[in-house]
């Protein structure tokens, strides 16, 4: 009696549209997967079958029915059909489950500490596949992209320094899938500070505003020039400087600047020629910079 509430609750959660179901429903069935057909009120027909290699799965009943290719839901209208068909049962209720998924190997890609292929068998976490792939690097973007094996879904996910963020509406990884974790852009700090160079833009909230990313870079000297600091910014139409009254920033007489990918922040030396310098030099320069992440 308890299977077969089980069984109905199940039918009424896939009824209600519960996204953990709806998430399932987008799988396909595979050949080497392990399935659970079962018919409500009828224990006695409850099968656990691997899909051969051609996609069919043998059943009692009505022989051999071609599953692979199809969602759970879709192969249990299948099989359901064919029990009516050969007048095995009338209004048959089936449903279909994939038990344990072919081992197959899910590529992790891009900033991860050790990229490459991970064979699982069943879905895990993102956190889980990032954990297997020895988490993060420094220069990771934290947002992350899960591609389905055998379909052109691609799904999100953030990786939140929260964790109650990060643990909610975590992604599942599925054999075959895979993940990409791209490098975070950059923004960078040249001229007359402690640290010159290019900073990851890899803060929990994805952005870096121009006191923060001086800050990273160690501040200003006491020989720069903070009324003459220049942010070089490179638009559709080529670069543009706007300039940057850092003094002034910092007592709060005007609002901080948000950077964005690719923003040069100059700190000019006290020097006349530094203060001069062009933008095209001060692009050249970052070329061989050094590069941070942020934390």
């Amino acid at each position: 009696m308890r299977r077969h509430q089980l069984i109905a609750c199940c039918f009424l959660l896939g009824a209600l549209g519960m996204p953990s179901f709806a998430q399932q429903e987008s799988l396909l069935i595979g050949p080497g997967d392990l399935i659970q057909v079962d018919v409500m009120d009828t224990p006695e027909m409850e099968q656990q079958v691997r899909v051969a290699d051609d996609g069919t799965v043998p059943l009692a009943y009505v022989g051999s029915i071609h599953v692979a290719g199809q969602t759970p839901a879709t192969a249990a209208n299948v099989i359901q059909r064919a029990l009516m068909e050969k007048k095995v049962m009338r209004t048959p209720e089936v449903t279909v489950r994939v038990q344990e998924y072919a081992t197959q190997d899910v590529s992790v890609l891009g900033q991860v500490r050790t990229p490459g292929t991970y064979a699982i068998t069943t879905p895990q976490t993102i956190l889980k596949i990032l954990s297997l792939a020895g988490g993060l690097t420094d220069m990771a973007d934290r947002n992350v992209t899960v591609k389905r094996h055998q379909s052109p879904e691609q799904l999100r996910y953030y990786v939140s320094n929260n964790s109650e963020q990060a643990l909610s509406g975590v992604v599942m990884v599925y054999p075959g899938d895979t993940v990409l974790v791209p490098k975070a852009p950059l923004v960078y700090v040249m001229g007359d500070v402690t640290r010159p160079g290019g900073y990851a833009i890899n803060t929990n909230d994805a952005r870096l505003s121009v006191l923060q990313a001086i800050a990273m870079a160690g501040s200003a000297n006491k020989t720069s020039v903070l009324s003459h600091v220049r942010l070089i910014r490179t638009t559709g139409q080529g670069e543009v400087e706007l300039p940057v009254h850092l003094d002034a920033i910092q007592k709060g007489k005007q609002p901080d600047i948000a950077l964005k990918p690719d923003d040069i922040v100059y700190v000019p030396f006290s020097w006349m020629k530094n203060v001069a310098m062009s933008s095209s030099s001060i692009a050249a320069t970052t070329a061989g910079a050094a590069v941070y992440a942020v934390h």
